[in-house]
């Protein structure tokens, strides 16, 4: 059930709109062959920065297929596309998840339910539905500050020995130890991936070997070196990279970090700002402290190994 793709850089991409509203396939596709071109292992869509929630089924639907046939068409072996799988209803989330297997995908990445959190009979029940309903390989995503639900190690654990085809978690407490405790107890049994965009050099250097990024998609060359670097273990080599990286990564971690990404992105030239409600995009102060920080990382961009 081991695939290459959990050992790599996993973009969690955005899902791109045009001005009416409606999802921009074109670019879609283009935004992936990017991001494969660049030396990533998979692509994560349909995440929370690919504002899932505000998707319908049918659009949900249509993005994998875009981004499975943008996968397949960069001929890059091995890769997969690995969806979020966010629902309301525990039914819901099982029929996306064999919808996604239909499409072509070839993993999943499996969220406690949106909205309701409750205790963990309750989260594991949500969570072991999808990951039976298809053969597909799983990633459990934790991110207690997110979901409110946070999957403690001893319960992945307990998870890993009764489902074989939960082999990654997505570990996004931002709390370095949880590497270490889930190894602890299963020791290799899952592939442990950083959701946290900027602590993914002390993530890889506690024993995580992937990354589902969030930059990624604005500076895809530049996160898949900084990535290879620290599963290298150049520390010393990778300090400038990540030091200037650094201001960028940490828009990552807070609340408008949709808004943020693509508002990266529109700067470079890698997508567009536009956003789809409730969210809106940045103004004010906001809109100019974030320009501040983009702007100054755009003009002192070192040099890296190609």
């Amino acid at each position: 059930m081991s695939k290459p793709f959990w050992n790599g850089v996993l973009p969690a991409i955005t899902t791109p709109f045009l001005a009416n509203g409606c999802v921009d396939h074109a670019f879609l596709a283009k935004h992936v062959g990017l991001m494969m071109e660049a030396g990533s292992t998979g692509i994560v869509p349909l995440g929370s920065l690919g504002e899932t929630a505000t998707l319908t089924f049918d659009e949900k639907k249509a993005i994998l297929q875009t981004v499975v046939k943008a996968v397949n068409a960069s001929g890059k072996a091995g890769a997969a596309v690995v969806p979020g799988v966010a629902a309301l209803s525990t039914a819901e989330a099982v029929n996306f998840a064999k919808m996604a297997k239909e499409v072509g995908c070839g993993g999943l990445m499996v969220l406690p339910p949106y909205v309701y959190t409750s205790d963990w009979r309750e989260m594991k029940h949500h969570v072991s539905q999808v990951i039976a309903a298809t053969d597909l390989p799983c990633m459990l995503y934790n991110n207690p500050i997110a979901y409110k639900t946070d999957f403690l190690p001893p319960q992945v654990a307990e998870l890993a020995s009764e489902y074989s085809n939960l082999v990654a978690i997505k570990e996004s407490s931002a709390d370095i130890r949880r590497i270490a405790a889930i190894k602890s107890l299963i020791g290799s049994r899952l592939h442990i991936l950083v959701g946290v965009d900027d602590i993914i050099v002390e993530g890889i250097a506690a024993g995580a070997t992937g990354w589902v990024a969030g930059l990624v998609n604005a500076f895809p060359r530049e996160s898949v070196v900084l990535f290879e670097m620290a599963l290298a273990g150049k520390w010393k080599e990778l300090e400038p990279l990540y030091h200037w990286f650094l201001p960028l990564l940490k828009l990552d971690t807070v609340p408008k970090f949709v808004q943020l990404i693509k508002l990266v992105q529109e700067h470079v030239g890698m997508g567009s700002a536009a956003v789809r409600a409730p969210r809106m995009v940045l103004v004010g102060d906001e809109l100019a402290e974030a320009e501040r920080i983009i702007k100054h990382a755009i003009s002192t961009k070192p040099q890296f190994p190609a």
